[in-house]
């Protein structure tokens, strides 16, 4: 692990020298832009890792302006990459000469630039666009009467970057869905619980209203925020955590919520569910969607899962998509439904590209 960490380290450090030391070369001599580029880029490259250094003592304000930026810069700097990459292999095809394309050339560098301005805003505009997902799960065990209705959401990472404002749209179109039941599929908080208490976000999550309750599962963000503060908060929030626990939602269904894989002790889903009546559909809420085997063998109706934001921006969805059996959607394994949502809130910089922003409507 140390070793893969010092790996991605060097290569971020790897790419941004290539970049800045390109788009450098791109600016004519003496060209006062290129001591913009230099400031701006050795804040941008410092940020996170000023960040992470004095977490727990910047000022909130502060810390959201160097979190932002830090992490924004982490896409900007993927596209800023892939464009400057292209740009060097232009001369290759014969299209561009090498020379004057390349060097002292401001048509290039700005072309770079509003190109992948353009592909952020874009990202960011359909960050804030929330795609709202239904579907019905058919369970022959479930009780006569009207379906029970459950709005699920995930990854909202709130703190640094998203704050309560945001937050309260996003409540109000849960609310008005008028639901049963509220499933959090885990890391509601992102990195730090310092932020939802100078924003008072309790406040706003209180507003959540379900019938039946608002329930959660603990993700890795959870953990990494301090299990124990981040339980604390919770806990003036209205919302019930599920930490390898189970319970009966209406006299309905069963839900059990597994604690994250982070902890290598989280009790085994069979052992959740002795006791229970398993006379009752069961709908299992799990933040990583690593192992499906275990819902399916204990006759899950549903799985609901999060954490993986779908790779969040292109490419990196065709990452996930390798590495998770459903890294995002609806599938059936053998029996058993399993929905992976992208997340409503997002890691970071707003952009999705390539994915959604979402929340999930599903009657059982």
């Amino acid at each position: 692990m140390k070793y893969f960490a010092i790996l991605i380290f060097a290569a971020y450090l790897g790419a941004n020298l290539y970049v800045f030391i390109r788009l450098w070369q791109m600016l004519p001599a003496g060209a006062w832009l290129r001591l913009v580029l230099v400031v701006f880029g050795v804040l941008a490259v410092a940020a996170i890792g000023i960040f992470f250094a004095f977490r727990g003592t910047l000022p909130v304000g502060i810390g959201s302006v160097v979190y932002g930026l830090g992490t924004a810069w982490m896409v900007v700097l993927l596209y800023l990459f892939m464009a400057v990459l292209i740009a060097d292999l232009l001369p290759w095809t014969g299209l561009v000469e090498r020379a004057g394309f390349l060097r002292s050339n401001y048509s290039t560098f700005f072309g770079i630039l509003g190109l992948v301005a353009l592909i952020l805003v874009a990202g960011n505009l359909n960050y804030h666009k929330k795609r709202r997902v239904e579907f019905t799960v058919e369970v022959p065990q479930a009780p006569v009467g009207d379906k029970l209705k459950m709005v699920v959401i995930s990854d909202l990472h709130l703190g640094y970057t998203i704050g309560p404002r945001e937050l309260s749209r996003w409540v109000l179109k849960i609310n008005a869905e008028n639901p049963d039941v509220i499933v959090i599929a885990g890391d509601l908080i992102d990195t730090d619980v310092r932020p939802l208490y100078t924003k008072d976000m309790a406040a706003v999550l209180r507003r959540l209203d379900a019938r039946h309750g608002v329930y959660m599962v603990p993700g890795n963000h959870e953990y990494i925020s301090g299990l124990d503060a981040s339980l604390e908060f919770l806990g003036t929030t209205g919302i019930t955590v599920l930490k390898d626990s189970v319970v009966t939602v209406g006299g309905r269904l069963l839900l059990a919520g597994r604690d994250d894989r982070t902890n290598p002790r989280r009790k085994p889903l069979w052992r959740l569910l002795e006791g229970a009546d398993r006379s009752l559909p069961l709908v299992v809420a799990d933040h990583q969607p690593a192992d499906l085997s275990e819902a399916v063998r204990e006759g899950a109706a549903l799985q609901v899962s999060g954490h993986t934001h779908r790779g969040q921006v292109w490419p990196f969805n065709w990452v996930t998509d390798r590495i998770y059996e459903d890294s995002h959607g609806l599938i059936d394994k053998d029996g058993t439904k399993v929905f992976v949502s992208s997340g409503l809130g997002i890691w970071g910089g707003k952009f999705r590209i390539g994915t959604v922003s979402e929340y999930v409507v599903i009657f059982i």
